[in-house]
């Protein structure tokens, strides 16, 4: 037996030799082909970065805005693409495809679990898109064409400079990269009354998994579906996307209320739930609970109103009378300002900056239809006092109005009417602590016992989730390691993401990526013979 153990590990020891001869060679392979279609040794520079580049990692580091997968541990890439052009991406992609190099896809980094510059399939590399930036806006027609590697903050910049009247419903963090935002969906302030990022998305241009350059019309209404929402990177690389801009009032009105008491604040929280989806769409009213110092725990109700602050007073002290809105917390301003007060930035340069945040997270999120019970939210409130909660937040942005407004299959994101609110749990820690893992699984463990505890009172059937707050403990690929198919396998997460059009995606996907090169340890699977029969 001891014989038999030595020879099968010898040969396990072989077939990983020559297995990792096999990947060098490709990638060598990959990098010549890539350089020949270049054809020009400047640009070659300015695209091509392998690991032996001195550039390497601070460009691979420069965009991971989850510092925890930044560790020595972390699979890197092989090489980083930085396109300049159209032409880069679709001879990327085609070398890629012909040597048999797995791509993942970065825009701005924002990826909750690291997939777009992580794989564990080896060699891969990064198509990272910080070159291909550019925005060009349409006042008079309210329209734009925004790259992808371009910031939401570099799109609000630019619209603030445009217009005051105008804007486009986004999300908060200046840093994001419009590919994943609006990919997946793209939460904001303006959701209440526009809906989501993608939902106001007209047109793109996209290199498929065959190199090929389309837009809306040459890629097909179903291709173009899938993309807004059902997470671009499992169908093509998108290079860029038409918006449509939309209207504010040149004055709008911020305002933040803290309520400290626990018996305060729960009761504020408990009315919020009643209200803060059925108020006018004008409004958009979060609540949030998190610790001002290691002790003090606090909840807060930071808003937007498209309206001057007179309107605001009188709407609330009809429908909110409970928060105390007074004259003094709120702050009249035009949006591109609310922009900032948001991120409490205090010049536009902020919104241009990209940053590498310092901080860690991990993060879950729930969507809720019926208002939970008092007893519940005295539990939050008690759980943000662990040792382990001193940085977390506890965040319930409202939908209703427009979300509620637009059917769950207009897009692939399907959190629409019915949903009160959605609660998201976020765990926040240094990033010195990531050295020591035994550091950073009490962070884990308290999001994953608060996710746990909310079971009863969330979405059921499924219990739902938003891609954009993409989790891995809802289930990862691996097949060949069981009996189920990756179609099987990818199903259990994708309702979650998807509900009901999870089965249009896997068909789109199947479709436009027959052999499956876009992916990811989430990605939208491929419908194989013995998944139809």
């Amino acid at each position: 037996m001891e014989f038999l153990n030595f020879w099968l590990s010898l040969f396990t020891i072989f077939l990983l030799f020559n297995l990792t001869l096999a990947h060098l060679t490709n990638h060598k392979d990959f990098l010549s082909c890539l350089s020949l279609r270049i054809n020009d040794v400047t640009l070659e520079s300015r695209v091509i970065h392998t690991s032996e580049d001195s550039s390497f990692l601070s460009i691979l580091n420069s965009s991971i805005q989850n510092p925890r997968f930044s560790v020595l541990e972390t699979p890197k890439p092989v090489s980083i693409i930085t396109p300049v052009q159209a032409t880069d991406v679709q001879s990327t992609i085609k070398c890629a495809r012909l040597h048999d190099i797995h791509v993942r896809t970065r825009s701005g980094g924002h990826d909750y679990e690291g997939f777009s510059y992580i794989a564990k399939t080896k060699p891969f590399v990064v198509i990272d898109l910080r070159n291909l930036r550019s925005i060009t806006l349409d006042v008079d027609n309210r329209t734009g064409w925004v790259q992808t590697g371009a910031t939401i903050g570099e799109l609000y910049n630019e619209i603030g400079k445009l217009s005051r009247s105008l804007a486009f419903p986004a999300g908060l963090y200046p840093t994001v990269g419009v590919g994943g935002q609006f990919g997946g969906g793209g939460y904001g302030t303006l959701m209440r009354k526009y809906g989501l990022s993608a939902d106001n998305v007209i047109d793109a241009q996209i290199v498929d998994s065959n190199g090929r350059f389309l837009d809306r019309e040459g890629m097909g209404e179903d291709y173009f579906w899938a993309i807004r929402g059902g997470g671009g990177s499992s169908f093509c690389v998108v290079l860029a996307w038409k918006i449509r801009l939309v209207d504010v009032p040149t004055v709008v009105t911020v305002f933040d209320v803290a309520k400290t008491s626990e018996k305060e604040a729960v009761r504020t929280i408990n009315k919020w739930q009643y209200i803060a989806d059925k108020v006018t769409d004008d409004l958009f009213l979060r609540a949030m609970l998190q610790r001002s110092n290691d002790t003090a725990v606090y909840a807060s109700f930071p808003g937007l109103y498209l309206g001057p602050v007179s309107d605001l007073l009188a709407l609330m002290e009809e429908k909110f009378p409970e928060l105390g809105l007074k004259s003094g917390d709120c702050r009249e301003m035009s949006w591109i300002e609310s922009v900032l007060w948001f991120i409490k930035g205090e010049s536009m340069n902020v919104l241009t900056e990209r940053k590498r945040t310092s901080r860690s997270f991990k993060g879950k999120d729930d969507f809720i239809r019926k208002p939970i019970p008092k007893t519940v939210i005295r539990e939050l409130w008690k759980r943000v006092y662990a040792p382990e909660a001193r940085l977390a937040k506890i965040i319930l942005t409202p939908f209703g109005g427009k979300m509620s407004d637009i059917a769950e299959n207009e897009i692939p994101f399907p959190h629409r009417g019915g949903n009160l609110y959605e609660i998201q749990y976020l765990a926040y820690w240094k990033e010195e602590e990531d050295k020591n893992k035994n550091d950073t699984k009490k962070y884990m463990r308290w999001v994953e016992s608060l996710y746990d505890f909310m079971t009863p009172y969330v979405s059921k059937s499924p219990r739902g989730a938003y891609v954009n707050f993409r989790d891995v403990d809802l289930g990862v690929y691996n097949v060949g390691m069981n009996m189920k198919t990756k179609y099987e396998e990818g199903k259990i997460w994708g309702v979650k993401y998807f509900k009901n059009n999870f089965g249009r995606l896997v068909r789109v996907k199947t479709s436009v990526d027959p052999m499956d090169f876009f992916c990811d340890e989430q990605s939208i699977p491929v419908m194989n013979f013995v998944d139809v029969i």
